[in-house]
Parts: structure tokens; sequence; C-alpha cells
């Protein structure tokens, strides 16, 4: 993607890469709840202004998915065979996907750990890929029994967030992975007709 975008596209992703790079430099030297946007804004070399033109909020900055990664996940989604078993391909969806999270997706998690604020937060750092992939799986089996269908994807969905929500803070992100293969695993489908 990088290669196909203009100049102007270059140089947003640029500064909102920098506006996110400051901000959670600052929200590990001084903590979520002391940092201000001003302060992030200041670190980025941009006005507060600037600031809310990529981020909605401060909550916003440990949430947002980089612009590009969408496009990472679609990819996953389409790459997938097409009469690959439904679940087969949900497993190696979010297990590619939770991977592509492995540099942030623990810093978020000490982050909403340490914040009353963001733990408070109902923004889930997966909220656009989970409708993206519910519109890939509602797209690709347009044939399927849609309760079937739909039952497969949330049951796959509860399974990465049952790893997430019992990955405890002392393990490592593979101990996160090995509890998402082994909670996919454990709900799949007894039968090979996933």
């Amino acid at each position: 993607m990088a290669g196909t975008m203009n100049l102007r596209e270059r140089k947003k992703l640029a500064t909102w890469r920098a506006i996110r790079f400051a901000a959670l430099r600052l929200f590990d030297e001084e903590s979520y709840e002391a940092t201000t946007v001003e302060q992030i804004a200041a670190a980025a070399n941009v006005s507060r202004a600037t600031f809310f033109n990529y981020f909605a909020s401060k909550e916003a900055v440990v949430f947002d998915q980089d612009p590009e990664e969408r496009r990472d996940w679609q990819a996953l989604m389409n790459g997938r065979p097409v009469g690959e078993p439904l679940w087969d391909s949900l497993t190696a969806i979010l297990t590619g996907f939770c991977e592509s999270l492995r540099e942030r997706m623990p810093l978020q998690r000490e982050l909403k750990a340490q914040s009353p604020t963001l733990a408070q937060s109902g923004q889930s750092f997966g909220e656009r890929f989970f409708t993206d992939l519910r519109d890939w799986v509602t797209g690709r089996n347009s044939e399927s029994d849609e309760l079937t269908v739909i039952l497969r994807l949330n049951l796959a969905v509860a399974a990465t967030l049952t790893a997430y929500q019992t990955w405890p803070a002392d393990e490592s992100f593979d101990d996160f992975l090995w509890r998402l293969e082994r909670c996919l695993r454990e709900a799949g489908p007894a039968g090979p007709t996933g």
C-alpha cells in the first residue's frame, strides 16, 4: 500500500504514526492518566487541532488501528482458500490477526490495567476487525445456513476473547497465542464439516 500512496497520504500516515508513537512513549513514562493531549501534540511536533484531526480522543490513540492494518487483515481474510471449512478459516484469520498485534496488545493490556479510565472503556482494539470479519464471513458463506455461519463466527470471537481475558499478566505473548489456539480448538466443531 505504501508504494501506491501519494505524497499527501504518506505524510498523513507518517503524522498518524508520529502521534501514536509520542503518545505511547509518554504513557509509558508518565502514565496514561497523567498525560495530556497537549503533551502528546507537543511531543509529536503537531498542534492540538492536528491531534484531533487524527484521533477522536486520547483513548483512541491506544485503540485505533494503524490505517495500513486493515489492508493486512483483509488480505488475510481474502487469502483463505475458497473451499476451506469455515472454522479452519476463522482459526487462521483470528490467529493471524492476533499475531499481527504482538507488539501492541501487551502494551494495550498493561495500559488498561494501570488506567481506571481505560479499564472502563468499552472500546476494543479489534472493533473494526470484527466488523470486517463478520462481513467477510457472511459474504463468503451466502449459500450456507446463516444461523450456523453466525454461530461459528460468534464462537470463534468468544474463544478469542476468552483467551485474552484469561491471559495472566505474567505470561508472554506466545503464551497468549497458545491459549488462543487451545480456545479455538476446544470451541470448534467436533466434526470435519466446520
